[in-house]
């Protein structure tokens, strides 16, 4: 009987030099391997001038450091194991040159872009006090992050939800979310499904099952990444995540390559994922 073939990347995940992860490349490349997956996609925080948000990502003089810590697991990995080169850039209104200059600098694979609610300088920015309000401005930067042309996916589109959960409410929501959703089906930018939502505030994959289905009606391309911080969550939940997906509606799932979208069966894909898991 012949060995299953391994199919599927990972997406998302980090490294040290973002001062919130934990584990050298190699080791997540070593966990891709025995999840039975083709290959890692390293895509950890960009460097932001002016110290923009410097506690959770590298500075600027890392980013060659950077690139060499993903060259190191790429030249450890085991014959057709694939460690590609990626970063998970935020948006941000007037850093699109800085990002434009930095995307050019390294031969990437894979360009993540990332609203990131949460960091000081977006609240300090953004927030007014009203919740309905700022998640109504975070789903236009999605939508603004899509037309600018910098990013091949965007990273856990509903982040924003995790902002005073308790009054989260998706229905208030919709109609944002779907004004945002046309602007991207409209760029051909895919969108990323986040398996470790379910360790945050609102404890579901980023996004959630109903923003997933309107995806899904746009005909929105999408990819699967764990965000991983550690290790030991590479992979994780992703036979669930093509569960969601083919509930929503989805036929297929998407792999970054030379910033090169590539679509593949997503039972073909589970049907890899189970095989090498059983083996």
């Amino acid at each position: 009987m012949t060995e299953p073939t391994p199919l599927f990347f990972d997406s998302h995940m980090h490294t040290p030099l973002c001062k919130h992860a934990v584990g050298h490349p190699v080791e997540y490349m070593e966990q891709g391997v025995e999840k039975g997956l083709a290959g890692i996609i390293m895509t950890c925080h960009s460097p932001m001038p002016n110290r923009f948000s410097h506690r959770v990502r590298m500075a600027p003089e890392q980013f060659e450091e950077y690139v060499s810590l993903v060259r190191s697991a790429s030249d450890a990995a085991p014959d057709g194991f694939e460690v590609r080169l990626g970063m998970e850039s935020d948006f941000f209104p007037g850093m699109e040159k800085w990002l434009t200059e930095l995307h050019a600098k390294a031969d990437f694979h894979y360009i993540l872009g990332s609203v990131h609610w949460h960091i000081p300088e977006y609240l300090d920015t953004f927030w007014r006090g009203d919740s309905d309000a700022f998640r109504r401005q975070y789903f236009e930067h999605l939508a603004e992050s899509a037309e600018s042309g910098l990013f091949d996916a965007l990273a856990h589109p509903d982040l924003v939800k995790n902002a005073n959960p308790d009054d989260w409410n998706f229905g208030s929501m919709r109609k944002a979310i779907g004004e945002s959703l046309d602007r991207i089906q409209q760029t051909g930018v895919a969108m990323e499904i986040n398996t470790s939502g379910r360790h945050k505030a609102v404890s579901e994959m980023n996004p959630g099952p109903e923003m997933l289905a309107m995806m899904a009606e746009r005909d929105i391309p999408v990819v699967i990444g764990s965000d991983s911080h550690t290790p030991g969550r590479v992979a994780e939940s992703f036979p669930e995540a093509l569960d969601m997906l083919e509930t929503a509606g989805y036929e297929t799932v998407s792999v970054f390559r030379e910033r090169k979208r590539s679509d593949y069966p997503i039972e073909l894909v589970r049907t890899s994922l189970a095989a090498t898991a059983s083996t």
